[in-house]
């Protein structure tokens, strides 16, 4: 458990990217960019609101347009969702949650991109990509490393290796990610550390009634957790530490592991203190009624934790967990909040309740949070890094040399 330090600065300036991002205007000449995912909103997921955030952000300053597999299956439909132009392929079957398109091929290869940004892991649109003979710039963002698919990831790794081989830049969400990651080191020349980022002008404010409506109904010591009712995301853990803390905990969310969650919050005699919410339309009332953010996460398919993003755009204290990953990374252990070992009940539930008996200390973090979101993670500075990148693949003979990342002196 940390106490309050100051924000790390890089001193070294040479280590500051040299080319100024570029501004997200509309221009004349737009480059053609072609995206690929698995899926797009409305199909919920935390690679899905990247990519249509990343996307929507951009649109007006190039040729955008987003392939991605049909969610209904069977149909594949086309269409402008909020001024992005979106195509959905049928979807033949899936293997471990991976869609496979054989339409997606034809998709690629006709179309006139000038570049083909996938986005990973996603086995069916490397395999499309590399069958289609598309012969534009790659730029490849890898969200994560394929982690318990082991017989996938067998078959996939020298596939995944050629398409790297092929990328012109490959970007990742944190450095941590790139060098902990068991295929990143290898293509460090061509990797960019590009944070995500997040709209903070929708986190901030709020429904003032909504808010107070939450606060009478679990107050006065409110925890919250956000995220997929899923093994890595480490919530039976979370469940665990409410006997260190002195408090309610609600958890927004569904997922396969809600029933066995359910009955562990019943056999810990917590019923009473822990809420599970499914269907939560708009999450931002209960960071606002919040009075402490818990990410407990525990493997590393949870590579950076965009949600603790929003909890401190609402200026809240976070606790999160020393994974391998991006995650301690985004909320910092002892500035903006407290870090602990994953899988540790004891030690989670003491830092959520030494926050909780501490409201100066904790309006000191979820201050400093609320800046470090604004300094380094807006959705404008992800889009404008994401431009600025563009134009270096598409002006470069070869593939790019990788940078170190800072952002206005801020590490990260």
């Amino acid at each position: 458990m940390s106490d309050p330090k100051p924000i790390a600065r890089i001193n070294d300036q040479s280590k500051v990217l040299p080319r100024r991002a570029l501004e997200l205007v509309k221009t004349e000449n737009k480059l053609r960019v072609l995206h690929v995912g698995k899926f797009y909103p409305p199909h919920p997921g935390g690679m899905e609101s990247h990519l249509e955030a990343l996307c929507r952000e951009l649109n007006d300053s190039i040729d955008l347009k987003v392939l991605v597999a049909s969610s209904n299956g069977h149909r594949s439909s086309q269409e402008v969702q909020e001024g992005v132009r979106v195509v959905r392929v049928s979807k033949l079957f899936s293997v471990r949650s991976a869609p496979v398109c054989p339409q997606m091929v034809r998709e690629i290869r006709a179309s006139k991109a000038d570049i083909v940004h996938i986005h990973l892991p996603n086995p069916s649109a490397i395999l499309a990509y590399l069958a289609s003979g598309h012969r534009g710039r790659l730029v490849i963002t890898y969200h994560s490393d394929t982690v318990r698919q082991k017989l996938l990831k067998r078959f996939f790794d020298p596939i995944l290796r050629h398409a790297l081989d092929r990328a012109d830049a490959i970007i990742a969400s944190s450095s941590n990610y790139i060098r902990s990651s068991y295929v990143l080191p290898a293509y460090m020349r061509k990797s960019r550390v590009i944070p995500f980022g997040i709209p903070i002008e929708h986190f901030q404010g709020g429904n003032a009634l909504e808010v107070r409506r939450i606060r009478k109904l679990f107050g006065p010591r409110i925890v919250l957790s956000v995220g997929r009712l899923v093994y890595y995301k480490g919530f039976e853990h979370l469940i665990a530490a409410m006997k260190f803390v002195e408090g309610r905990l609600i958890i927004v969310g569904h997922g396969p592991l809600q029933d066995e969650l359910q009955q562990q919050a019943k056999e810990c005699g917590f019923s009473e203190r822990v809420t599970f919410l499914t269907d939560v339309k708009d999450v931002r009332p209960y960071y606002h009624a919040a009075d402490v953010f818990a990410l407990p996460s525990i493997a590393r398919s949870e590579a950076f934790g965009i949600v603790q993003l929003e909890a401190m755009a609402c200026g809240k204290p976070v606790v999160n967990t020393n994974l391998n990953t991006g995650v301690p990374s985004v909320s910092i252990d002892g500035v903006s909040g407290i870090t602990v070992p994953p899988a540790d009940p004891e030690k989670l539930g003491r830092a959520i309740n030494s926050l909780l008996n501490d409201p100066l200390r904790s309006a000191v973090y979820g201050r400093a949070g609320q800046l470090r979101v604004q300094r380094i993670f807006s959705l404008r500075a992800m889009a404008r890094q994401t431009l600025s990148l563009y134009h270096e693949v598409v002006d470069s003979p070869r593939s790019i040399g990788v940078k170190n990342v800072t952002h206005n002196g801020w590490s990260i």
